[in-house]
């Protein structure tokens, strides 16, 4: 059992606020790194298997971490009610660190095989378990410490902390990437964002070893009223698994996806959908996130005033009406040229659908050889959306683009040196025919409209800012304090972790799907669209309520 006093941490409660967010900060910068070099990553562990597969395995890895973030809630949330929060989340802090700084030395596929993303895997998923406990115990340790009537203004800052974790990966990757020059960057450079985590280990650690336990689990430690059982309490008896449920369905499912569409899928969308920069996508995005954290704390603040309910649920309904419309507005503001050529020369694929296959293989073994199969991939890489055409049995695939027909080739049957040299020859083929329409290989950075780009990012930041900023003292309120920990958690994580984390893997699955890409968007609008009808209907208002019972 903790034993530590109740008495505030030095420094009061800006103390306990900094503390607590610091290391939060230091484990989103970590968790983050992943998702902002995902393309290198892609190079470096996923280079046996084709490119568009290799983007999605390194997308999946990248949920690897979240997948099991549920897990982790339930193992150390349940700690965190036997043994206290403060001393939970050292250990969810420490095992953050040590596996991203793994990570940063881990061989390569080029270099040991199969091993490479194995090892990989196993470090995002000792990630996601820390990552798990992480949050649970921050924003139940700064609730449990905040005065009356600030509880949304005091946990508000925890929920900067997610923000600040990206925008502090972005602004390291820029400054290594702008020191070293891409071609470095690109070959071992990228490393480096991992390996100085250990250093902000080592602060993080030092500030959490000076705060004090919470003063409500303090006091039920001494009534002795802290529980034995924490699951089967939180997760045995209906009248919590159902506010558990509600907690899910009605507030953290719509506020994952809103989060991950603004600060994630915002910037895989920059960068692989519409061939900005990657330094260029990186900087954009930081500068939404830099103008836009402080909302973090305005809508903490103002949960406080008018309830946590009416501010998350608006987010969530304006991010379901507005995202087609703003992500389109990007696309025209980031790369017009790419928008012009959409609008004047449209391409659609017209195929035989019994020849086209899903484009993405599980186990790097198809070859995608078909002449439907050759015209996608090489369209879904170009970054170019398109629709599909029936045509009749048996006919061999070809690309429209606006008049003109661009012929695919059948490579079945066809040597693997000899497949890869015509796809080689046509694929540049293909990119003469697309440039004639208009269709850039890059975004021109002299073209991207940097101050309605930012704009845009900004306003999908704010509603993340809506969705973020009231969640933590909404969940506390929820649940009662002997089975916080434990019962906060898991909503949060299954929402975050699961609804959220594979938010960017699905959405470009469905685009390499389907051609379309916007069509991934359909994934947050149903989701945050669900999530506002139920919170309507079943959350009460819990604003104010007693945190200690």
């Amino acid at each position: 059992m903790a034993t530590a006093e109740a008495a505030p941490a030095r420094g009061g409660n800006a103390m306990v606020i900094a503390g607590a967010s610091v290391g939060t900060v230091f484990e989103w910068y970590d968790f983050y790194l992943y998702g902002s070099l995902a393309g290198f990553i892609t190079a470096h562990f996923f280079s046996g298997v084709n490119e568009v597969t290799g983007y999605i395995f390194a997308l999946l890895a990248f949920a690897a971490g979240f997948a099991v973030r549920p897990f982790g809630a339930i193992v150390f949330g349940r700690l965190g009610d036997l043994w206290g929060r403060k001393n939970t989340f050292l250990v969810t802090m420490l095992l953050m660190g040590l596996s991203t700084f793994v990570v940063g030395l881990l061989p390569s596929y080029a270099t040991i095989g199969v091993a490479a993303p194995i090892l990989l895997i196993v470090m995002r998923l000792v990630q996601g378990l820390a990552l798990g406990g992480e949050y649970g115990g921050a924003a139940t340790y700064v609730a449990e410490h905040a005065p009356p009537g600030k509880r949304g203004l005091y946990t508000s800052w925890i929920q900067i902390t997610a923000t600040a974790g990206l925008f502090l990966s972005l602004v390291v990757i820029l400054l290594v990437r702008t020191q070293l020059g891409e071609d470095a960057f690109k070959a071992w450079g990228w490393r480096i964002p991992f390996l100085v985590s250990i250093l902000l280990l080592g602060v993080s650690l030092w500030i959490r070893l000076r705060l004090n336990e919470s003063p409500v689990f303090q006091k039920m430690v001494d009534e002795g009223k802290t529980t034995k059982k924490p699951l089967a309490e939180s997760f045995g008896r209906w009248s919590n698994l159902k506010l558990i449920l509600l907690a899910l369905v009605g507030l953290t499912a719509g506020q994952a996806v809103v989060w991950y569409t603004g600060q994630f899928y915002a910037l895989f969308f920059l960068e692989r959908m519409l061939k900005v920069d990657g330094a260029q996508a990186n900087t954009l995005v930081a500068i939404a996130l830099a103008l836009a954290t402080p909302f973090f704390i305005v809508f903490g603040w103002l949960s406080d005033k008018i309830g946590r309910k009416p501010i998350i649920l608006a987010g969530c309904l304006l991010a379901a009406l507005t995202y087609f419309p703003i992500f389109k507005a990007i696309t025209a503001a980031a790369n017009p040229q790419l928008a012009a050529a959409t609008a004047s020369a449209p391409v659609t694929v017209v195929a035989d659908p019994a020849d086209c296959a899903f484009q993405f293989d599980p186990v790097g073994k198809t070859a995608f050889t078909s002449s439907c199969d050759v015209a996608k991939s090489a369209l879904a890489n170009a970054g170019v959306s398109y629709v599909n055409q029936a045509a009749p049995s048996g006919s061999l695939a070809a690309i429209r683009i606006g008049a003109d027909t661009v012929a695919s080739f059948d490579g079945r049957g066809l040597p693997k040196a000899d497949f890869d040299a015509r796809k080689k020859a046509w694929t540049a083929t293909l990119a003469e025919h697309l440039k004639a329409a208009g269709y850039p290989a890059k975004a021109d950075p002299a073209r991207v409209n940097t101050p309605l780009v930012v704009a845009l990012l900004w306003l999908l930041v704010l509603y993340v800012t809506m969705v973020y900023g009231p969640i933590a003292a909404a969940l506390v309120e929820m649940f009662p304090a002997r089975i916080r920990y434990t019962s906060m958690s898991l909503p949060y994580h299954l929402g975050n972790g699961w609804l959220g984390g594979f938010l960017p893997t699905t959405a470009f699955a469905m685009v390499a799907a389907t051609g379309n890409i916007y069509f991934g968007l359909w994934y947050p609008i149903a989701v945050a669209a669900v999530t506002f009808v139920v919170g309507l209907l079943f959350i009460r208002e819990m604003r104010g309520a007693d945190i200690e019972a």
